[in-house]
């Protein structure tokens, strides 16, 4: 009897704790709508939850200041990813880790106030249904781009306007590309803009700077063709309402050439904002979350692509195919692959830039050149890998080292600038700039919001904050001031950049040193943006354009001639398939 009563108290604490358990499982909320914010990658996001007593059942975001392609896709995606998985930790937006986190966090504290276990919401959350399989589907079309960054949004621009049926793929959940993080301007000689300034500049200049900047191994009918067709570029960004009338220097160039948007603000978020709405207008989807996987060939000719959707495996059958996949400057281990002695290095690359294209166009035979050529950028802010745009130099900021000195001529080259940096105590520097460049210059407000610069009312107080002896910084920014207002650098020979002094207080600095930009090297092409192979023969029916292409910049890439290579083949590039299809 005794056994039997022991053992009927050990079933019932048995039973009790399973209840428990299953108590504790279970979801509890206060209802009601509960707020919350964090501090996004543009600015502040604010979140708001409403909950009933046992879902989530809305959660919306705003965040005004967040980059539409980047910050801005985890503001539209991620409140329903939430209400989905009834749980705050869910997937972070790819390249938009820093909003994505702060919508993540705030989505807690809200949660959290309404009375949530976290770890009970994780313990159910109900997005975890067994791999959903996906079907086959095959689609028909004139011509496949592969990639929508800047390169294949301009291809598709064109190829539109055309009146051609094409497919756009673009394998992130948002368009952009690298071009999202272009910051200073674009490249162009001979231009309304630059005859309308009084700026004297030639298409024969133009190209003697980017030869000369990237130390001779480009490929000079590539850069005649980038130079020439350069104003044509900027006539026709005009015309779909991308106009960059605000110009500047940049580093290697030999005179004011790179265009930018009129109040001085990123390049890159501001076309692709504009490519976006001209293809909307044109009607035009792009296939997101979708990336190609193979080139199909069929007879020597590349008839179309194979792709992984979220729902589906795609046969794309087409007569034409343009690569516009970007480069590899986010795929560390392709990195170091070719240059060893990066390894570790941080990237402002946006997390799409891996090398598919290259890869695929490499396994139908495409030849490469320059694969080895990466370039650093000088001025990246080392914890977010954020870039600080060549124009804060070309509009005049100064570098510094530890000890409060200048040790270069800010606006030579990006390579030459980099090795300068690297040969400072630490391998740093600091960038610093006046109250008058920022008021000037707008995407030095993104650098403020986030907390990157360091700010005083005056230059000694600003030196002791940066653990630099006040009078040597006092005298570097003296001299400085004096070199702009004779016109004659004498300690390093810079010449440009030089139309403001640093007077206007408050000042600001911004410690930077190198970090991976730009991956020079891919896919060999020729002027009509045709893919070559390795035996020097055009592979039919393949197209290429962009930072995927290799020969355009040589061993280094001068500032604003990325976003001209983009533009002016994306172009080519379209009107070449455009041609090939209507044969």
């Amino acid at each position: 009897m005794k056994k039997l009563l022991c053992f009927v108290l050990s079933l019932m604490l048995a039973m009790s704790a399973v209840l428990a358990l299953g108590e504790a499982s279970e979801t509890h909320f206060t209802p009601g709508t509960y707020e919350s914010e964090g501090q996004g990658f543009g600015g502040k996001v604010q979140v708001s939850v409403t909950v009933t007593e046992d879902a989530i059942t809305d959660v919306a975001i705003t965040g005004e200041m967040e980059t539409p392609a980047l910050g801005g896709v985890a503001v539209e995606t991620m409140g329903d990813a939430i209400v989905k998985a009834q749980t705050p930790n869910v997937e972070a937006v790819s390249g938009a880790t820093v909003t994505s986190t702060a919508i993540i966090t705030a989505a807690t504290e809200a949660l959290q106030a309404a009375g949530a276990d976290i770890a009970v919401l994780d313990a159910n959350r109900k997005d975890t249904a067994e791999d959903v399989v996906k079907e086959e589907k095959t689609i028909e079309t004139e011509i496949v781009i592969v990639g929508a960054g800047g390169a294949g949004m301009a291809a598709a621009i064109m190829a539109s306007q055309a009146g051609k049926d094409f497919v756009i793929l673009e394998k992130m959940p948002y368009v952009g590309g690298n071009t999202t993080k272009a910051t200073g301007g674009m490249n162009a000689a001979e231009t309304h803009y630059q005859k309308e300034q009084g700026i004297e500049d030639s298409v024969e200049l133009f190209a003697a700077d980017t030869m000369k900047g990237g130390h001779d191994l480009n490929d000079p009918e590539l850069v005649k063709t980038l130079a020439s067709k350069s104003a044509e570029a900027i006539d026709w960004l005009d015309t779909i309402g991308a106009d960059l009338p605000k110009i500047s220097f940049s580093g290697g160039a030999s005179t004011n050439r790179i265009h930018a948007p009129a109040d001085g603000s990123a390049v890159g978020n501001y076309l692709v904002d504009k490519f976006s709405a001209k293809l909307k207008e044109l009607g035009v989807d792009v296939m997101l979350n979708t990336k190609a996987t193979e080139l199909i060939v069929e007879d020597g000719k590349v008839v179309g692509v194979k792709a992984e959707g979220a729902d589906a495996f795609y046969t794309i059958k087409a007569k034409a195919v343009i690569l516009a996949t970007g480069g590899f400057g986010a795929n560390l281990d392709m990195i170091a692959s070719y240059r060893p002695d990066l390894k570790g290095t941080v990237t402002t690359n946006a997390p799409g830039a891996t090398g598919d294209g290259i890869v695929m166009a490499q396994a139908v035979g495409a030849a490469l050149v320059d694969i080895e050529q990466i370039q650093l950028h000088p001025t990246v802010e080392q914890t977010t890998s954020m870039l600080i745009t060549e124009s804060v130099r070309g509009d005049g900021a100064i570098l510094v080292n530890q000890k409060g000195e200048r040790f270069t001529n800010e606006l030579l080259t990006r390579d030459a600038v980099s090795a300068a940096e690297l040969a400072q105590e630490g391998q740093y520097a600091y960038i610093l700039f006046d109250q008058h460049l920022r008021d000037n210059l707008k995407a030095i407000e993104k650098y403020v919001t986030n907390g990157l610069t360091v700010q005083a009312d005056t230059i000694e107080e600003l030196a002791e904050k940066l653990s630099i002896d006040p009078a040597t910084l006092a005298k570097t920014l003296a001299d400085w001031n004096e070199a702009v207002k004779t016109q004659n650098d004498a300690a390093f020979g810079r010449t440009t950049g030089m139309n403001a002094d640093l007077s206007t207080p408050p000042y600001y600095a911004i410690q930077i040193a190198p970090g991976i930009h730009h991956t020079m090297g891919g896919v060999k092409i020729n002027t009509s943006a045709e893919v070559i192979n390795t035996e020097g023969n055009v592979i039919p029916g393949l197209f290429a354009a962009g930072e995927v292409t290799g020969g355009v910049h040589g061993g280094n890439r001068l500032g604003g001639n990325a976003v001209a290579d983009i533009v002016i083949f994306g172009r080519i590039a379209a009107e070449s398939a455009v041609a090939y299809v209507s044969k």
